[in-house]
């Protein structure tokens, strides 16, 4: 079935802004409460939300293999589970009911009324309900870089890293849609100098810079997802900042990895952004030495050029930008994330989200974390109101965006931005 939504020749009779992430070749899908308190799927095209729910009740999908009430939930679950094919025959319906050629919903203005309304009219949900969350430890450099602070500079890579991709599961209750505050957790630390841990605020909060990707139901219990065809499993991605407490971690990381350092507070963005829209900008990635085992080797462009910035601003400050880098440079891709997820059998549901971990460039200007911009604390930030960041600060706020761009158009996932409130006191 062809993917014709991609037609970079294609406009909208919606007005989409210049450089806007959500031109008619996106369509993107996301769940979000409208201002009659009615929590429905959507999609964006450039400001406007649009109703899916409504949509299907006035017939814009009919022949289209749908239940009834598809669109009119406050997940996606069950619509992700339907598969690729309706996923595509869906995005292509939408794109063509969207085409300035096409006369049907645009000339209905009692319908616009019903379907469309303006993005600051409507309340971005949390768009999958999300059963499980695996945070992969996928970037060379970041890891690298991880390991000359944490353990020896001369072995920064353990000897397992370039034959699997490494990964922990990670807590779904405490993921979060673009918007929503989070606290500076509390827990066990050992300061420097002593050797009997204290219980207080983390004094190191730190984002790591990520994506991750949503998939659908993939295999039964003991069943294994074969390389070739693990994209067809996934539904697509969103940015992804995995809040990280460094005094926390450091502490109780060995010997069994992140715990409590980790699972306090996961932000994404609203939007999920399909593998086929995603697919004019597909690149190849990093050389992979030595080679991966049979069942981890790809072959072709399996991954994409996705441009991704961090900003940090105070409170009552302008945003700075302290990070710029690429999806690209990631070690290990999704499909083999996800084939190695399953090779022990392993259940895969739709709904369940993954982690790319932190994705670091090769320049200190495109590390994905703070531990890594400011070396530990070592070389601190100065931000656009003149003040200095190790860490990240009560009550600033971090952002981060990401966006493919060609020649053609632009392709976005909007934003995930987050304010760090203080820790939370019960009364």
């Amino acid at each position: 079935m062809p993917n014709i939504t991609n037609d970079p020749k294609r406009k909208s009779w919606l007005e989409v802004p210049e450089n806007s992430d959500f031109p008619i070749q996106n369509i993107p899908f996301g769940v979000f409460l409208t201002k009659d308190d009615i929590i429905t799927i959507g999609t964006r095209i450039g400001d406007y939300a649009i109703d899916l729910g409504a949509m299907q009740q006035l017939n814009y999908f009919e022949g289209i293999e749908l239940t009834d009430d598809m669109f009119m939930q406050d997940t996606l679950n069950d619509f992700i589970s339907d598969g690729k094919k309706t996923w595509r025959l869906v995005r292509n319906r939408i794109g063509d009911i969207f085409d300035n050629t096409n006369p049907k919903l645009r000339d209905n203005k009692k319908h616009c009324n019903i379907i469309i309304f303006k993005i600051d009219e409507v309340e971005m949900q949390l768009p999958v309900l999300i059963g499980d969350y695996t945070d992969f430890y996928s970037s060379k450099e970041h890891a690298t870089n991880v390991g000359k602070m944490f353990r020896d500079p001369e072995n920064a890579l353990l000897p397992n890293w370039l034959h699997i991709p490494v990964g922990y599961h990670g807590r779904s209750s405490t993921i979060v849609p673009s918007g929503i505050p989070v606290h500076r957790p509390m827990g066990q630390t050992l300061p420097n100098g002593e050797t009997q841990p204290v219980f207080g605020p983390s004094r190191l909060v730190d984002f790591e810079l990520e994506t991750a990707f949503i998939t659908t139901d993939c295999n039964i219990m003991g069943e294994n997802i074969p390389i070739n065809e693990a994209e067809d499993y996934i539904f697509g991605m969103v940015l992804l900042n995995d809040w990280s407490a460094r005094d926390i971690q450091k502490w109780e990381y060995v010997p069994l990895g992140p715990f409590l350092a980790k699972n306090f507070a996961s932000s994404i963005s609203p939007w999920i952004v399909t593998l086929d829209a995603l697919e004019p900008f597909r690149t190849k990635s990093p050389k992979q030495e030595p080679t991966p085992l049979p069942y981890l080797q790809q072959k072709g462009k399996n991954t994409f050029d996705i441009n991704l910035e961090v900003y940090v601003a105070p409170e009552k400050a302008k945003p700075t930008l302290v990070s710029k880098t690429n999806f690209k440079y990631m070690y290990w891709s999704m499909a083999q994330q996800l084939a190695h997820h399953t090779s022990n059998g392993c259940k895969v549901n739709s709904g369940d989200m993954m982690g790319s971990g932190t994705i670091s460039g090769p320049n200190p200007d495109s590390f994905g974390s703070m531990l890594e911009l400011t070396w530990g604390g070592q070389n601190p930030i100065k931000l656009s109101n003149g003040s200095e960041r190790k860490f990240i600060n009560d009550n600033d706020t971090v952002t981060i965006k990401g966006y493919c761009q060609n020649s053609q158009f632009r392709i976005g996932f909007g934003e995930v931005s987050t304010k760090l409130l203080p820790t939370f006191v019960r009364k």
